[in-house]
């Protein structure tokens, strides 16, 4: 009898697979929702409270310290506890946080609820791709989790409505309530998403598994082999892979590669996106406008998704990666020189299109190169340093900026930025691996 990976690979995207994409999507695109209206609210509130640059950093690295406390814990919590309840229970955290930030009474105060939103949102995203992952055939694992990532893109369209539409009109508040609520409900809907087979058959819960694995069989209309016994199994105890563990012989290459990816993805991601409705401000543009351009960039985040998830099982994950960290680079050196209208949008959307598309295919790559016992730990300790490198990024931005003066500043903020992305393009073309077409136990060496 084929084991329960072998049969998910077989399978193609089955409507069970098809609902945990969409479910896992939805609470998706309003994490991405509420990260985006925070460089709105950056710039409203900074007028509002009269916060200095300093106080604006820190309000845009809270929530990534958070994300990174989160996901280092809910990676081990996936582990041991599963993929389902970890993603359902961060998005709670992150709903109940990101309404009550839209009562917060002052500064002190709104920043312990952005650390709160972070923690959840942190914690919830690791888990997510790695269960639609798991539940994916190999021949379209890496386009599915793409597909999930560009969730994230609908989630700052979203947002970047918000932010033009509703914070000029009725406050940086409102921003807050309008995405909570939904979220919630979404975290509501997670209750019916089962949970990975390729977990429940690691931790010796055969029969769940092959029930779960059956209905797609059936639902693909490919016959199984009769059910087997498993009244007498055990309950086994897997190994569990502690954080020293990554950095054994056995791991520490994908390790290595993994950190280095997404610090540098989220240091350069994170040092552009949330100051740039402010930075657009300090080139002249008015609050509004500097909304509707970040509008109009957010929109190409979708051809670069897309584009992403096409390629990445044309070309492979290796390819795809380096080409398009190599492509945000290109793109934030032009944008930190363009000095017109149709040059900032023209290399805005540039900039999006690229590094959108590289975000994609980390997720992707990132659960597919440990193995399963490992897998939700590998992601979350990798998301985790990651953040890190979100949390440095909002803080190292205005020492540029302000050190330079407000035109050259713009100017080398993009510059370091250029450089930071250039690195990781180098670092996966040399030392990264190929994980096209391979099953998940193939490419990590079993479980």
């Amino acid at each position: 009898m084929l084991n329960i990976a072998s049969r998910i690979d077989r399978l193609p995207n089955t409507p069970i697979m098809k609902k945990i994409l969409f479910l896992t999507g939805i609470g998706w695109m309003f994490d991405a929702m509420d990260q985006g209206m925070v460089s709105g609210v950056m710039a409203a509130i900074g007028k509002e409270w009269m916060l200095t640059t300093d106080q604006l950093g820190m309000l845009g690295s809270i929530g990534m310290l958070g994300m990174a406390l989160g996901a280092a814990l809910s990676g081990m919590a996936a582990d041991k506890f599963g993929r389902r309840a970890v993603v359902m229970y961060t998005l709670i955290i992150y709903g109940v946080a990101s309404a009550l930030s839209g009562f917060a009474a002052n500064f002190p105060m709104l920043l312990a609820l952005r650390f709160l939103t972070g923690f959840g949102l942190g914690g919830e995203l690791p888990a997510a791709s790695t269960l639609v992952s798991e539940y994916s055939p190999k021949k379209s694992r890496g386009r599915n989790v793409i597909i999930l990532e560009s969730f994230w893109a609908w989630g700052w369209i979203m947002a970047a409505l918000v932010a033009y539409m509703l914070i000029p009109v009725y406050g940086w508040r409102m921003a807050f309530w309008v995405g909570a609520v939904p979220a919630l409900y979404a975290a509501y809907l997670r209750k019916s998403v089962p949970e990975s087979p390729r977990y429940l058959e690691s931790v010796g819960r055969l029969k769940e598994a092959d029930e779960l694995v059956r209905r797609m069989e059936e639902q693909a209309g490919i016959k199984a082999s009769e059910p087997e016994d498993f009244a007498g199994e055990a309950q086994t105890e897997t190994v569990r892979v502690r954080l020293l563990d990554l950095w054994s012989k056995k791991y520490i290459r994908t390790t290595v590669v993994l950190w280095v990816i997404w610090f540098g993805i989220n240091f350069g991601y994170y040092g552009f996106v949330l100051w740039t409705p402010t930075l657009l401000m300090g080139k002249g543009f008015a609050l509004v406008k500097s909304f509707e351009f970040t509008l109009i960039m957010c929109l190409a985040q979708l051809p670069g998704y897309y584009s992403a998830a096409y390629l990445v099982e044309k070309v492979g994950r290796k390819a795809v990666l380096s080409i398009y960290f190599a492509g945000t680079a290109a793109a934030a050196w032009l944008f930190g020189h363009a000095a017109s209208t149709s040059e900032v949008l023209a290399f805005g959307c540039m900039l999006y299109f690229f590094s959108l598309g590289a975000w994609g295919c980390v997720y992707a790559y990132t659960p597919e190169v440990y193995p399963t016992a490992a897998r939700g730990s590998g992601t979350g300790w990798a998301s985790a340093f990651g953040r890190l490198g979100a949390f440095i990024a909002p803080f190292i931005v205005p020492v540029i900026y302000k050190a330079y003066g407000t035109e050259a500043g713009y100017t080398y903020v993009f510059i370091m930025l250029t450089a930071v992305f250039a690195a990781v393009s180098l670092v996966v073309a040399i030392l990264g691996k190929e994980t096209m077409g391979k099953s998940l136990e193939e490419i990590s060496g079993g479980r």
